[in-house]
């Protein structure tokens, strides 16, 4: 039952960072070739996604607060906080069940990180875009003192969905 449980909400949680790593490659493509219209669909797909993640995250973490023996002890804390949990967990199972626990649990690190840094790249990609844009707007039109505004003439704010509402300069 603990097993079954442990790999489930593992297997799930890699497929919703798969997901996830699918969704940055969209963003990145569309980004590449200044493609806009399901721009602001993809970040809020994110934030779903985002908030699917967190409830399997709380589960497993309370499967392994729960069902550890090592629980509360400093023993678990040597052991890597998060990942002494899990490993302290793991070890109750036979060997065949331990090794796919953890093997599942390392791709999904592996699978995280991969995720974590493309996400950081394309964070400092559209930060520098932003800087670069709002550069290039203030020198170009320095009597509008930094603001954007839509094409009714109210100001808008600084983020990159505010570029994309003439489509034109």
């Amino acid at each position: 039952m603990e097993f079954e449980k442990c790999r489930d909400i593992l297997l799930q949680e890699t497929a919703l960072v798969r997901r996830i790593a699918c969704l940055q490659e969209r963003i990145k493509e569309s980004v590449i070739n200044r493609d806009w219209t399901d721009f602001e669909n993809y970040f809020s797909v994110l934030a779903e996604i985002g908030d699917e993640f967190l409830v399997l995250e709380n589960d497993r973490e309370q499967l392994f607060y729960t069902d550890c023996p090592l629980k509360g002890t400093a023993r678990t804390e040597d052991r890597g906080g998060h990942k002494g949990r899990f490993y302290a967990f793991a070890v109750r199972f036979p060997d065949e069940r331990r090794n796919e626990l953890t093997e599942i649990y390392r791709n999904l690190k592996l699978e995280t990180l991969k995720v974590q840094t493309t996400g950081e790249a394309l964070t400092v990609f559209f930060a520098g875009a932003q800087a670069a844009l709002a550069g290039l707007l203030e020198i170009a039109f320095p009597e509008r003192g930094g603001k954007i505004y839509t094409p009714r003439g109210r100001p808008v704010a600084h983020d990159m969905r505010s570029m994309v509402l003439n489509r034109a300069f």
